[in-house]
């Protein structure tokens, strides 16, 4: 065998070697989405809007029997049961409806849009249309803090309230470290990554994930699965968390924040002074500045979870603003 004939053997040999290391890899992520998926099934009902298929649980005092509606949108990385703690409360008086977010939990995603928040504000009021929401209150958390207050901004009209919880309402240039491996602008790279190494990594850094989200309190011992966390290992949800993250580095965020002494309807805000995910002052005081009429709660020693950790608070600011927003309809 010649000089060519050992490197194209090498080559081959490698080849190979890599095609079993990426099938094996494929492999573990579609296990651990199986077992993620078993442990955590879909807990609500599905409705296609704009090519999107939508996983949304519904609970509480229906519209025709008069309960005012409440839709509940989660964060970067989240699922509907991020809000699980506040939904009995509020189900004695109110229709409350969580969604996955598009490409998150068990909603699929098209062609990667909607894309940055003005755009998943835009989707959000055709899937109040297609749900037949007449004027829900809005509640959003961290990601979906920032979607919810462009809803306030572009469809006013469409909308009661809203109430955000550990917003995003700044735009950064830099990356904050603790989102750079989701920082993946390149789609097809994205799919590789969410495809291959994302599960098992999720899966080992489960824990340490979760002490940060929720320091400096300590996430629930069923977070995984009463939670929906485990749903967060699925190489699905690891792409759209990417691709949030991503269409947020388009500028909306400040577009929106320059028009946010515009907002006249009802609006409140919980935010967690010791917040490790956003911080409070940079996010939360200058929201305030921005918006005088907000009643903005600041919980002093509490991290970015506190619809865990202070659901009583949090509970008691959602219902004051529907107050105001649902006067003459409330149940």
């Amino acid at each position: 065998m010649g000089f060519a004939g050992v490197i194209a053997a090498i080559l081959a040999a490698l080849l190979v070697a890599a095609l079993l290391v990426l099938g094996y890899l494929l492999y573990v992520s579609w296990r651990i989405r199986r077992r993620a998926e078993r442990l955590v099934p879909p807990r609500g009902k599905f409705i296609e809007v704009d090519g999107n298929r939508i996983h949304y649980v519904d609970r509480g005092v229906s519209s025709e029997a008069g309960g005012p509606p409440i839709l509940m949108v989660h964060g970067l990385g989240g699922t509907q049961a991020h809000f699980q703690p506040l939904l009995s409360g509020l189900a004695k008086d109110f229709r409350v409806i969580a969604i996955d977010r598009p490409g998150s939990g068990y909603s699929t995603r098209r062609n990667d849009r909607p894309g940055d928040t003005r755009e998943q504000a835009a989707f959000l009021v055709k899937l109040i249309d297609a749900l037949g929401l007449e004027k829900p209150l809005v509640v959003g958390h961290s990601l979906g803090g920032a979607i919810t207050l462009a809803m306030a901004v572009d469809f006013p009209q469409r909308i009661a309230g809203i109430v955000v919880i550990s917003p995003l309402t700044q735009f950064r240039e830099d990356v904050p470290p603790a989102f750079a491996a989701i920082n993946i602008r390149r789609p097809w790279l994205r799919r590789l990554i969410a495809e291959t190494i994302s599960a098992p990594n999720a899966a080992r850094m489960a824990a340490a994930t979760h002490a940060f989200v929720f320091a400096p309190q300590q996430p629930p011992a069923d977070y995984m699965v009463a939670g929906g966390a485990m749903l967060a290992l699925k190489p699905s949800h690891f792409y759209a968390a990417s691709t949030d993250f991503v269409a947020t580095r388009g500028g909306d965020v400040r577009a929106v924040a320059a028009r946010y002494g515009e907002i006249g309807i009802p609006a409140g805000m919980a935010f967690g002074t010791a917040d490790r995910v956003i911080d409070s002052e940079e996010h939360g005081r200058a929201l305030a500045v921005a918006m005088p009429g907000l009643d903005a709660v600041f919980l002093e020693g509490v991290g970015h979870m506190p619809q865990y950790s202070h659901a009583a608070e949090v509970e008691a600011l959602i219902r004051r603003i529907a107050g105001k927003a649902f006067a003459g309809r409330a149940a």
